[in-house]
């Protein structure tokens, strides 16, 4: 008995379209199971030092001051390191701390994705974990935007 070509098609287009479906998955899993490499102690230090500038600019930050340069390896055992940034600012308005800890915590969507983990207390704990990074928000006097970071412990290189 002789079948017709229409069920050799639709086998066939099944076939194939199962043959799709399992290497489209098996893709998936292998590169969701892969993640992007841990950037070094360099690389999320000057990222570190870009987005706080970067608030500070955002906030219309005046007479912007480095209070720490970072650039250093700071040991943090099992032969990793962390480097450090911070900065502070002018206020053209005068606010109290607690408003220009809000103000600079709103311009943060503005500069990147961070996540707060801490806001006890006078200071904004936020970290960013596909930069490895930790920012603090922590202005202690009137009128003077004070910002600090620290990246997580990370390889040299």
């Amino acid at each position: 008995m002789l079948r017709s070509n229409r069920s050799l098609y639709l086998r066939l287009g099944a076939t194939l379209l199962a043959a799709v479906l399992v290497a489209v998955i098996a893709l998936v899993v292998i590169n969701g199971g892969q993640r992007e490499p841990e950037p070094t102690a360099a690389e999320a230090g000057a990222t570190l030092k870009a987005h706080i500038l970067k608030l500070l600019d955002e906030v219309f930050a005046q007479n912007i001051q480095v209070t720490d340069p970072g650039g250093k390896d700071v040991p943090c055992g099992d032969d990793k390191v962390k480097r450090t940034f911070a900065a502070t600012g002018h206020s053209a308005t005068g606010s109290t701390p607690y408003n220009l800890n809000v103000v600079m915590l709103g311009a943060m969507d503005q500069v990147a994705d961070y996540d707060i983990v801490d806001s006890t207390g006078a200071r904004i704990r936020m970290t960013n974990e596909s930069t490895e990074t930790v920012i603090l928000l922590e202005s202690a006097e009137k009128g003077t935007y004070s910002v600090r970071g620290e990246t997580q412990c990370l390889s040299r290189s």
